[in-house]
């Protein structure tokens, strides 16, 4: 990591190496949370932490610039722990081992924590500096946005003074957002029924791995394979030729991440070995044909394992592969009214066998409010067949465009001084905190920006280098040309 503090701008890379070191996994931000306040405390800036562990920073307008309108900088402290199956990482404890490849920043084996760390680095950067002009400042940082938006849930009114928010937790240089996707978690829990096993047939675990996975609201219009939906389709095809008696079926490790990695356990005859083996070549072949471009990377393992006691209920198992099949999964729906934009999709992310149940995990995203529910509609009601019981929580709203921002107008019209070029105006699908911030504080204008990020909440996550000195000089030019105050 040594390289790191050598990019520019200095500041921001080696405040982004400091961020590197400290562990700061969604729900485990602790440790860097308090860093930052002691280092506010000793540069003398006034730092709150609110009731749920927000960090508000505040910093006074450099002389001259004391009428500007208050902004605040916006950024979440946590990152999306995802790791390779041969990497030994603890996210609690090890540091992220960020490294230079070519003109990217990129980490060994694991998430980079770009998302939102670079943005992060860029608000501490700027707030310990002594020569960026710029108005009053107040930065905001927000704690568990990966697993759940807690922070901004959390906020309350009273907290900040801005008139203007920037939100720095967008991933492609060049672009500027104004709006995006709401979303609620599902949670599915399938009743099992256990049977006693044939001591005569043989266990093993077949694994699927080597996909890309990627941010299932970045990357889930990219035609990516989804293991817990690959491994269920085997299933569906081949479990009863095979005889195949389920003892465990796992997959995913956030529902917001693609799934690149799944396995079930399983028992059957030992006769039927040869038939599966030619049965895993010819899916595998299969697989990477239909995904020869988004995904070709499939692979599938089988491996003999202890002899399990009990196997699931041929009811159980059936039920469970039919509702892992039918599932919808993936791009629901393109966005009439932003070109190219997903409008609502549903990502099967987690499924883990525990005790009684199985639970599946999904994550559903749309800009609109009819099309989210519409989904959850469909998972109802296949739970209503299924038997399954099905829960809905966290329903976070989307963002909703404003095409007469101001603070747009600004940024816009900044990139294209600088760059001579037009930037181009979005809707993510992926959710940011802005459409949470609107509760509290209605009146308050954002837009968001950010450098050029590829395959967040992915191991293969990376920054390029060059488009972080495009934002920071976009970013600090922006704060230099905020107007006065009405």
């Amino acid at each position: 990591m040594s390289t790191l503090n050598q990019l520019q701008p200095q500041a921001l890379w080696q405040w982004f190496e400091q961020i590197c070191a400290i562990p700061h996994p969604s729900k485990h931000e602790q440790a860097l949370s308090q860093h930052i306040q002691n280092w506010a405390k000793d540069k003398g800036l006034s730092v709150v932490e609110d009731k749920v562990g927000n960090l508000i920073i505040k910093k006074p307008a450099t002389p001259g610039m004391e009428n500007r309108k208050v902004v605040a900088l916006q950024a979440h402290i946590d990152m999306v722990p995802q790791k390779n199956a041969d990497k030994e990482h603890d996210f609690e404890k090890d540091p992220i081992q960020a490294y230079v490849d070519g003109e990217w920043v990129k980490a060994t084996g694991t998430t980079l924590g770009a998302d939102n760390g670079i943005g992060m680095a860029s608000a501490l950067a700027i707030l310990g500096s002594d020569d960026i002009a710029h108005g009053p400042l107040e930065v905001l940082l927000t704690i568990d946005e990966e697993a759940g938006m807690t922070g901004a849930f959390g906020l309350e009114a009273g907290y900040l003074d801005a008139e203007i928010l920037i939100n720095t937790d967008s991933e492609q240089e060049g672009e500027i957002y104004m709006g995006c996707a709401g979303g609620v978690d599902a949670k599915i829990e399938l009743p099992i029924v256990w049977q006693s096993s044939e001591p005569s047939h043989s266990t093993f675990k077949l694994s699927l791995s080597g996909l890309k996975g990627g941010h299932s609201g970045v990357n889930i219009h990219l035609g990516r394979g989804n293991a817990n939906k690959l491994l269920a389709r085997f299933l569906f095809n081949h479990a009863d030729d095979l005889a195949l008696e389920l003892t465990n079926f796992t997959g995913g490790s956030l529902r917001n991440a693609i799934p690149r990695e799944a396995s079930v356990e399983f028992m059957m005859p030992s006769e039927n070995l040869a038939q599966l083996n030619s049965l895993i070549e010819e899916y595998t072949a299969l697989i990477r044909q239909e995904l020869a471009i988004a995904d070709p990377g499939m692979l599938l393992s089988l491996s003999e394992i202890p002899a399990a006691t009990q196997v699931m209920s041929e009811a159980t198992q059936n039920t469970l592969i039919d509702l892992l099949h039918a599932s919808p999964n993936g791009v629901i729906r393109m966005s009439d009214e932003v070109e190219g934009v997903t409008e609502t999709s549903l990502n099967v992310g987690v499924i883990a066998t525990q005790g009684e149940s199985v639970s599946i995990l999904c994550l559903i995203r749309s800009l609109i409010d009819s099309g989210r529910e519409e989904v959850e509609g469909k998972l109802a009601a296949l739970c209503n067949l299924a038997g399954a019981d099905i829960e809905f929580s966290g329903a976070y709203p989307g963002w909703k465009p404003d095409s007469s921002s101001p603070v747009m107008a600004i940024v816009k019209d900044t990139y294209e001084s600088i760059y001579n070029k037009e930037p181009t105006i979005m809707v993510i699908h992926a959710g940011l905190e802005c459409g949470l911030f609107k509760k509290p504080y209605p009146e308050m204008d954002m837009v968001s920006i950010g450098p050029t990020i590829r395959f967040p909440h992915s191991p293969d996550e990376m920054v390029l280098i060059e488009t972080v000195d495009q934002y920071w000089k976009l970013l600090l030019a922006v704060l230099e040309r905020i107007p006065a105050k009405a």
